[in-house]
């Protein structure tokens, strides 16, 4: 017996389904497995079969035709097929969680993907035949190729899933940590949300009118909340807060802010630290961590807007030690700090056995 795979499109009606299991089982077809894929132009049927050796592929498509399905697709399988699919799909989280780098990977394998492309330019989402387009949510897309069969929105609701899986991980991933400054004092950076907003409201109060001047360029005013939310809660990229830790343990006010704006595959970097946080190397420590994060995200450069005389914000991104060019117009420098390598290679082909 020989393991196949067949995909059909059958009429949601009453009994068409025992017509087309009828007909495959006169040809000594065993179904082990079905899914089912509502489309809007039938349930498309997946089946797992046994069938005799001497079966040949044109055999089970005269089968799914005679049983009154159409669109008939059919592979060989093997025996991993035999998990179901929810064990599957557990099996490819339990792998991210361990490994968010590996969102790729787990898509191709879950949709049997011939192709998968990671491009810095979000998409819409959704499918097209043999190609599915997925919205990456820490940034860019991904673009889903296979010869065959076509996609169904049940496969790419799966595929956004999964993708929301890891970049939930990886959101984790660069979480709360302790941070230990050179002299001594200890901080809590994380990522931030929608309920630090009063919290960053004061330490724009905090700040001096040169620190708020210098962060934002345009002026010393306070930002409004609206700006604020949208800050804290970035489309794409990355917001940081930094707290002091109470003796008890609580969170103490945030002291700190940095922010990574992606679009495209640039992102724009700013840090507000509170004046009497400043000069003890709590800018350095925020930038190194964005970098690495922009690193891991794919991401081809930052760039930083400095006032020139902002001094110590020069000093700071000349501690990275990293290659960077630098434009002046007027008072203010355009900083772009280019990265290395994307951590999630371009195309990663399927190599065919």
């Amino acid at each position: 017996m020989a393991l196949w795979r067949i995909r059909a499109t059958v009429d949601d009606r009453p009994g068409y389904l025992s017509v087309l299991t009828a007909s495959l089982a006169l040809r000594g077809v065993n179904i082990l497995t079905v899914q089912v894929h509502t489309t809007e132009v039938g349930a498309v049927d997946d089946f797992l079969v046994d069938a005799p050796d001497s079966l040949d592929e044109a055999e089970p498509v005269a089968a799914v035709e005679r049983g009154r399905g159409r669109d008939c697709w059919v592979a060989r399988s093997e025996a991993r097929g035999l998990a179901d699919q929810p064990t599957r799909v557990l099996g490819l989280a339990t792998r991210l969680v361990r490994d968010p780098g590996a969102t790729g990977e787990a898509l191709r394998t879950l949709l049997g993907a011939d192709e998968v492309t990671w491009r810095p330019t979000p998409v819409g989402g959704g499918v097209t035949g043999t190609t599915m387009a997925l919205p990456d949510p820490t940034g860019g897309s991904y673009e889903l190729n296979r010869a065959a069969p076509t996609f169904t929105p049940a496969e790419y609701a799966r595929a956004q899933a999964l993708a929301e899986l890891a970049a939930t991980v990886a959101h984790r991933t660069a979480g709360q940590v302790t941070l230990v400054l050179p002299d001594g004092a200890e901080l809590v950076v994380r990522p931030a949300s929608a309920d630090d907003l009063a919290g960053v409201l004061e330490l724009h109060q905090r700040c001096s009118a040169r620190t708020r001047q210098r962060r934002y360029l345009s002026g010393a005013a306070l930002p409004t909340p609206a700006r604020l939310r949208r800050l804290l809660e970035p489309i794409q990229g990355l917001t940081l807060v930094v707290t002091t830790i109470g003796s008890g343990g609580a969170a103490e006010p945030v002291v700190a802010l940095a922010n990574l704006l992606a679009e495209g595959d640039e992102a724009e970097v700013a840090l507000l630290v509170r004046d009497d946080w400043q000069r003890r190397g709590l800018g350095s420590a925020l930038l190194r961590r964005l970098v690495g994060h922009a690193e891991r995200a794919g991401l081809a450069a930052l760039q930083l807007h400095v006032q020139a005389e902002n001094a110590p914000m020069l000093r700071t991104l000349a501690r990275l030690a990293r290659p960077t060019t630098k434009e002046r117009d007027g008072s203010l420098v355009t900083v772009t700090l280019p990265l290395a390598a994307a951590a999630v290679p371009p195309v990663v082909p399927l190599q065919r056995r």
